[in-house]
């Protein structure tokens, strides 16, 4: 099959620190004139109010998405700090926007008339429906010094929480160890570190820390990497403080009790209450298990003191858990990770990967070679078609950025940069979206190699794009991931049960020296590991949760600031992870860019509660026949096309032909219905 010239050129990748500041001011001014125009308006109708509205929304988010990328990936920290400028500047006029009373009066007009609802499809209204639900969200109904009350706050938490991202981001901490203090960790990663004379220096990248915490012997070493990777950003703790704070004031001034109260009404799960249920439900069958499990490792550790000549303890650490679950999975399943890794190369496992989702979704990925547009050497670039008729249809574009380096983001994440959309004339926008990750680099031995874990989330992370890619709605809002935020994980992690079934892991490897695929011995032991310490890692993403539930269920601003949130972070963990924290206080929350800037507060449940939805969907469609591809396009045109244009619940039940349940959920977690 032959493949024409995409239809839509990539974004260009080559801004000046000058010229993204002067694309905010542009997009400011065209959104302030549009604004104006619109607050004139005494007739409201769809031809001179909602039309020029929709269009604008839809064109300007990717130009606002490209300039705003830059800090999260330039080399340039000038460009980084005007991408986060002009960010700022976007935010604060939006916030203006938003706070036009002039512009509500047209839109409340309109949205009365009634011969104009007529005349919206269902999509529209649906647009609609969210347009006049945010100003109600944004204070509009509220007397005016009551408004300027809400839109003062709202630039100052704007700016709190970009400055929380920005010290995130621009983080370069790191700890020095001799060689002999990193005994156990895997020599390619040691190497990697630079020297700093007779030490070398560990920084708190994701491929160096891990390795360490995984893989050190010393437990003072392990307990030197955890508290400083925990503690590495102090500024973020009182800025923590003051974000809570705002968010609490800010709730009070719009009538709600809570800020939990505030965001989970545009949430499928609709209350703190069912949230609080939910969370609570899981912990108290999830803790007996976690005891015993714990009960197991600690066995093992002593196990190992003893064999080393070392006293028994009575204590199992938070520092000492990556440790010895790792050491429990290698001798009781004969697992080694790094000998996982070397099948797991990852310029073999990208295409692999892509292969996959070309065969589930009918798909095809073509890597641009030449005349490539990309903001950095390493990243890599597809156009993506889909392959449904005789003619392939193009989808989009998707970035890969596999590796870490200064000033790069550095968790792992997908991020939509322009979205798609049907334009005015009726021809199609088309997206373009990024896979940000930070895997260890190739050396000059070795390529770079994945273990299982991280094979794991780049599926994931892929899984998102690929959620982006396959969206097809009239509206950017509604597009791809554009759905609630306690169902925009279930798609990605549906996916990651691919990385547990044998022919498609297997399918996903190729030794690096050899080629072979993984044998069936180790895919069989690799399998068998997948629920090893489950309540374990059940009962940590609860602490998040809980933390961050109890963060957000304050009722004041009083309240928030009254919050010690050191006790909190380390108490909760203790009760109800069941590591033990020692004589130590971690301060984790500095750098939890999650709720503190990254739009998952009271939030975070969402990654628990939207594993009931993957389960089902890959139970009921998936687990007898894991590459089904009539399933796999079934389920692509009903949660992935339709993104946030249609309820998530009616298309999850159009899809199962029911309700979905917890059943499958509670099996993967390990307990009773």
């Amino acid at each position: 099959m032959s493949f024409p010239a995409p239809p839509q050129a990539p974004p260009v990748w080559n801004h000046t620190a000058e010229q993204i500041l002067a694309e905010a001011d542009q997009l400011i001014a065209a959104n302030t004139q549009l604004y104006d125009t619109i607050a004139a308006i005494t007739e409201p109708t769809f031809e001179n109010v909602f039309a020029p509205f929709v269009k604008a929304e839809n064109e300007e988010r990717g130009p606002e998405s490209i300039i705003t990328f830059y800090q999260q990936v330039s080399t340039d920290k000038a460009i980084r700090d005007a991408s986060t400028q002009a960010e700022e500047k976007l935010q604060q006029a939006g916030i203006e926007a938003s706070s036009r009373i002039d512009v509500y009066r047209v839109w409340e007009k309109l949205n009365a008339n009634a011969a104009f609802q007529a005349k919206l499809d269902d999509e529209s209204k649906r647009l609609l429906k969210k347009v006049m639900t945010t100003y109600k969200r944004d204070g509009l109904s509220l007397p005016e010094a009551a408004r300027k009350e809400v839109k003062d706050l709202k630039k100052k938490y704007s700016n709190l929480t970009l400055l929380f991202n920005k010290n995130c981001n621009e983080e370069l901490g790191f700890l020095l160890f001799t060689r002999a203090e990193l005994d156990g960790v895997p020599a390619d990663v040691v190497d990697g570190f630079p020297a700093e004379g007779d030490k070398v220096k560990m920084t708190y990248k994701y491929p160096d820390v891990l390795p360490v915490l995984k893989y050190a012997t010393s437990e003072e070493t392990r307990k030197r990497a955890f508290l400083g990777n925990q503690n590495k950003l102090p500024a973020n703790e009182k800025l923590l403080a003051e974000i809570i704070a705002v968010r609490a004031e800010l709730a009070q001034k719009l009538g709600y009790e809570t800020f939990s109260d505030y965001v989970l009404e545009e949430r499928m799960a609709k209350t703190k209450e069912n949230v609080l249920s939910f969370l609570g439900d899981l912990k108290g069958k999830l803790k007996s298990g976690g005891e015993a499990e714990i009960a197991e490792l600690l066995k093992l550790k002593n196990a190992h003191l003893k064999a080393r000549g070392l006293p028994e303890s009575t204590h199992y650490y938070i520092w000492d858990h990556s440790y010895y679950s790792n050491l429990m999975i290698e001798q009781q399943y004969l697992i080694d990770d790094q000998k996982i890794s070397e099948y797991f190369p990852i310029q073999s496992v990208v295409p692999k990967i892509l292969h996959l989702y070309e065969t589930l979704f009918n798909l095809k990925f073509i890597q641009v070679d030449e005349n490539r547009s990309v903001w950095h050497e390493d990243v890599i670039q597809f156009s993506v078609w889909k392959l449904d008729n005789a003619e392939p249809e193009f989808v989009g574009w998707v970035y890969f950025d596999m590796h870490p380096r200064d000033g790069k983001y550095g968790h792992a994440c997908n991020i939509s940069i322009v979205p798609g959309y049907t334009k005015a004339d009726g021809s199609a926008n088309y997206p373009v979206t990024v896979v940000l990750c930070n895997f260890s680099k190739p050396t000059k031995d070795k390529p770079a190699l994945l273990k299982h874990s991280e094979v794991n989330t780049l599926l994931h992370e892929v899984g998102h794009a690929i959620h982006d890619l396959m969206g097809k709605t009239q509206h950017s809002r509604f597009h791809g991931t554009g759905v609630s935020w306690d169902f925009v994980e279930a798609p990605s992690q549906m996916l990651e049960y691919w990385t547990w079934s044998p022919s498609e892991l297997k399918s996903l490897s190729a030794h690096y020296v050899t080629g072979e695929p993984i044998t069936d011995d180790l895919v069989a032991s690799l399998i068998k590991t997948k629920h090893v310490n489950g309540g374990l890692a059940g009962l940590r993403q609860l602490h998040f949760a809980l933390f961050d539930m109890t963060l957000h269920t304050v009722k004041s601003a009083e309240e928030a600031t009254a919050l010690d949130l050191d006790a909190l972070w380390n108490d909760m963990r203790e009760e109800i992870s069941l590591f033990e924290n020692g004589d130590t206080v971690s301060k984790g929350y500095g750098s939890f860019n999650h709720i503190g800037g990254g739009g998952y507060a009271s939030g975070y449940y969402g990654y628990l509660y939207s594993e009931v939805f993957a389960a089902d969907i890959y139970y009921t469609l998936f687990k007898a026949d894991p590459m089904n591809v009539a399933n796999g396009i079934r389920y692509r045109d009903t949660i992935l096309r339709r993104g946030g244009s249609r309820d998530e619940m009616d298309n999850l039940v159009e899809l199962l032909g029911r309700a979905p349940n917890s059943a499958a959920f509670l099996t993967e977690m390990g307990v009773a219905n």
